[in-house]
Order: structure tokens, then C-alpha cells, then sequence
């Protein structure tokens, strides 16, 4: 089980059975969920508002939705995992972990794990994913788990933004660089550290240059690549997100990639035309 700021794909959710948990946005007067089984949402539509200059204001998971979905599992005898938003992030996993630990008094025979992926977007996808596919391969969740707090750190996460001012709104850079770097088209390479935040690593001119590093930095620390699953994700930025698929298989041969949107939780705080590159190296 994880959360919708995973940004998986329809596909994958399905394929895999993985049960998700929705954050929440408002924008306007509308309130919606970021991920409402078997519906479709129209992120071009968000995306387009955004650009338009609609703000959109979000909050972490409803603690009952949570219990809910949990109960939901463990009332049918099944043990559960469930990997999280990053906390520095977000709160969602706090309330999980809440909600985890009443659940373990109510059902004490059932294995109850809450895990911190220390991870965002399809970067937390990407580690939900690799965890499925222990369990595939005969792994018991005890074996999973550990799995997950052994690699979850060498789950990278490389990405570029289109506007700064979105990154400034939730400060993530000051007012003036915002507006100095919208002025010269500086495009900031940024990535997750150990502790699960966002940190600017550098800045470069122009928007082709940004995407380039993304993949500059993969080849870096990338591990046995072509054994690799690949995920990319855009905020309606489709065309740019398939530049970095290119890029990147023509550099490091990668078994396999996969590309979904920015969900509008993450979106809200990133902006139209986010690019994220996401991979397993030697460290973040």
C-alpha cells in the first residue's frame, strides 16, 4: 500500500494490486481527490489552471480515509505494507504512522509496517515498485521491509523546474533568485538528499541544458543500468519527458522506462513543466 504522491501508473496499480491512499487539493472553490480509483483526472486541465494563475492548496491524508484502507486489508486476514510520502515532505507519513500503530492493538496477529521512503513522486513510485517485485520473487514482508531500509537511500532523484516561482512560494528559493533566473532563464538542477528533502544542487542556462543534466548526473551513479526500470515524471510536459527517455536510453541503455504526470498535490508546489528523472544508484 502507498499514497497517491507516488504517481504511479493506472497500469501498474492495477497489474500489481496495489492499494492507494489519496492526498487532497482545492483549487478554486473545487476540493478533489488526487486519486480516485478506476477515474481519470484531468491533469492537463489542472496544469492549464495553474498556468493560468490559479494556486492550488493541498493537505496530507484524511487519518480515517487511512484507517479505512488499512482496516480494509487486515479485516481480510492480510498482513500490510505501507510505504509513504517522504516526511520532510509531508505529513502524510506521520498520520500513517499513527494510524498504524492503533491498528497493530486492534489486530496484534497481523504484520503492520509503516515505512518512510524518504521519497517523492515517481521516486517513491519507483521504490514501491522494487518492493513489489521482492514480493514477486518469494520474498515475505519481514524480507521486504528490510529490503526497503536497506535500499531506500540509493533511490535518486533528479529534476528540473520550468517557473521558479512556484519553488519560491513554498520557499524553496528566495524571491530574488526567482525573479533573477525567470529574467535570465536559469533552470536549477535539484535532487532529494538522505533526509528526504529537496535541495538545489546547481543552476543551469536554459531549459535543453537542465534536461541534459538530469541524465549527466544519472550516468554518474547510475547501477548496472541496463538491468534498470526507469521512471520519469513531467508537470504536462510530455514532450521534455520523452527528451529524458531518449537521452537516456541512448546513453545508458536502460531495460525499461515509464513516464506519468506530476500528480497535483506535488504539482501544486513544482509547476507546469517539472521534469523528474528517478533510478536506482550508488547514493543519492
Amino acid at each position: 500500500m502507498t499514497d497517491s504522491s507516488a504517481n504511479l501508473t493506472d497500469e501498474m496499480i492495477d497489474k500489481y494490486g496495489i492499494d492507494i491512499i489519496s492526498l487532497s487539493y482545492r483549487i478554486g472553490e473545487e476540493e478533489c481527490q488526487s486519486y480516485i480509483k478506476g477515474e481519470k483526472t484531468d491533469l492537463k486541465q489542472f496544469y492549464e489552471k495553474l498556468r493560468q494563475g490559479e494556486v492550488a492548496e493541498t493537505s496530507l491524508i484524511n487519518m480515517r480515509d487511512c484507517e479505512n484502507a488499512f482496516e480494509s486489508v487486515l479485516q481480510e486476514g492480510k498482513d500490510l505494507l505501507y510505504i509513504g510520502f517522504s516526511s520532510a515532505l509531508s505529513g502524510t507519513y506521520n498520520a500513517a504512522s499513527i494510524v498504524a500503530d492503533n491498528m497493530r492493538e486492534i489486530y496484534p496477529q497481523r504484520k503492520i509496517y509503516a515505512i518512510d521512503s524518504l521519497a517523492a513522486s515517481m521516486g517513491q513510485g519507483l521504490l514501491v515498485y522494487h518492493a513489489v517485485e521482492q514480493r514477486l520473487a518469494g520474498r515475505s514482508i519481514d524480507e521486504v521491509k528490510d529490503w526497503l531500509l536497506e535500499n531506500r537511500l540509493r533511490l535518486c532523484h533528479w529534476f528540473t523546474v520550468d517557473d521558479l516561482m512556484y519553488l519560491k512560494r513554498g520557499g524553496r528559493v528566495s524571491v530574488s533568485a526567482a525573479v533573477i533566473g525567470t529574467v535570465l532563464s536559469v533552470k536549477p538542477v535539484m535532487h532529494v538528499d538522505d533526509e528526504g528533502k529537496l535541495v538545489p544542487v546547481r543552476n543551469v542556462r536554459g531549459r535543453k541544458k537542465s534536461l541534459v543534466a538530469l541524465v549527466d548526473e544519472m550516468e554518474k551513479t547510475c547501477i548496472d543500468p541496463t538491468e534498470q526500470m526507469v521512471f520519469i515524471s513531467h508537470g504536462d510536459s510530455l514532450e521534455d519527458a520523452e527528451c529524458v527517455e531518449k537521452l537516456v536510453r541512448e546513453r545508458l541503455n536502460v531495460r525499461d522506462v515509464r513516464i506519468n504526470y506530476v500528480d497535483p498535490v506535488i504539482g501544486a508546489h513544482s509547476g507546469p513543466g517539472t521534469i523528474a528523472l528517478f533510478f536506482l544508484g550508488t547514493k543519492r
